[in-house]
This record gives C-alpha cells, structure tokens and sequence, in this order.
C-alpha cells in the first residue's frame, strides 16, 4: 500500500522501543510504542488565502520524536509495519544527530 498524506500532515514509520537488559544487552521490538519514527511520506501543504502554499517543513527520512498520544484511527500498519498518520503541529522535533 502507498499513501500520499493529504494538507500538513506527514506519514512517520514508527521506531521500535528498545530495552537494555541489565546485563547491557539491547532488546529490540519489545511491543511498547515509542514516539519516535522517520518521515516517510509528506502532503502537500494548505492553500493560504493570498494563494501561495504553506509547505510541510519536514522532508521524507527525517528522524523526529512526537506527542504520545494518538488515536487509533491515526493508525496504519503498511506491509505488516506500524505507522502513524499525524499533522505536523504534532511533530515537536528533528532528530538531528544521535
């Protein structure tokens, strides 16, 4: 499936949340959401009044952490892989090294 998120909204493949063991060991997937993901798809913008567009500031492959809350229906699994469907005033930041 592709989709092609419409007005400000930005379609973000959700990060799994990893645990460390006590012994030091990463444990990837461990089935609690995260509220960290990559862009992996952007709309259009909206249509301002004086004509021009107001563009989605983020670009596909943009690591960004966002709110924890989103409802089910905000929910898309795509080829068997969570994703979020958001606006992007719910973005709170660009991950930009780590």
């Amino acid at each position: 499936m592709k989709l092609r998120p419409l007005g400000k909204r930005v379609l973000i493949r959700r990060q799994p949340k990893e645990t460390v063991s006590s012994g030091g060991i990463v444990l990837p997937g461990s089935g609690e959401e995260t509220n960290r993901g990559e862009v992996v798809a952007v709309g259009p913008g909206t249509r301002l009044e004086n004509g021009e567009t107001d563009t989605v500031s983020l670009n596909i492959g943009d690591k960004v952490l966002f709110g924890g809350y989103h409802g089910e229906a905000n929910k898309i699994k795509i080829d068997g892989v969570e994703h979020v469907l958001m606006s992007e005033s719910d973005i709170l930041a660009v991950v930009e090294s780590e």
